[in-house]
């Protein structure tokens, strides 16, 4: 099994989207459709893939942008965690408050996905963490074949996500990220909703949030 991992950054806060295509049943899933649905489309049809499912780690504005447009396009179902809805409802409100311009409302979700879930397309399969702390509903995506985790705004190379946001919780965004990213080990590639790929290894010893909150816990 072949699995070409594709990323786009896009929008008003360069979120990173990424297409999953399975390149021997050419299906693809997106996560985070976050602007720009026609070259989010475009992109897959490049490869000869059909989008089949499109995730969002989080409803944060920036992540589900393109989400309605790209549904249309695609005829795909939506997924999200059912904490996030209150966020998906907010978003032309949340846009209007920070940009003062006006966007449509996000896609209604077809589903729910939860701790445990397995989210399967063609081969591509992948399992879901709940990984609160950003956002009240934010979910990761582990592709355990490629060693990936999509984990959007939880982790960041030398960074953690934003905690000064409504519903947002620092000590639940760290322990999302020592009880549920952390053990998936070392060589895992971690994929972020922002910015540039990191390892797994590389912030357990030099993230520094994640080296003071480690520090603490063992005292």
């Amino acid at each position: 099994m072949a699995i070409e991992i594709l990323k786009l950054t896009l929008g008003p806060l360069q979120t990173n989207c990424y297409i999953l295509g399975n390149t021997a049943t050419q299906e693809a899933i997106v996560i985070d459709p976050s602007d720009n649905a026609p070259l989010i489309r475009q992109t897959a049809a490049s490869r000869g893939w059909t989008v089949r499912a499109i995730l969002a780690t989080h409803c944060h504005f920036d992540h589900i942008l393109a989400s309605a447009e790209l549904k249309a396009l695609t005829g795909a179902p939506f997924s999200i965690h059912a904490h996030d809805l209150p966020l998906l409802r907010n978003m032309p409100a949340s846009v209007r408050q920070w940009f003062t311009i006006e966007v449509p409302p996000a896609a209604e979700p077809d589903s729910f996905v939860e701790e445990g879930q397995v989210v399967t397309c063609g081969n591509i399969a992948l399992d879901v963490l709940f990984t609160p702390g950003h956002a009240p509903g934010h979910v990761s995506y582990v592709l355990r074949d490629e060693q990936t985790v999509f984990c959007g705004d939880c982790l960041f190379h030398g960074s953690v996500g934003r905690t000064d946001l409504p519903g947002a919780s620092y000590e639940a965004l760290m322990h999302s990220i020592t009880a549920k990213l952390l053990p998936l080990g070392d060589e895992f590639t971690v994929s972020p909703g922002h910015m540039r790929d990191t390892t797994i290894g590389h912030e357990r010893k030099h993230n520094p949030f994640v080296v003071e909150y480690l520090n603490a816990s063992a005292r």
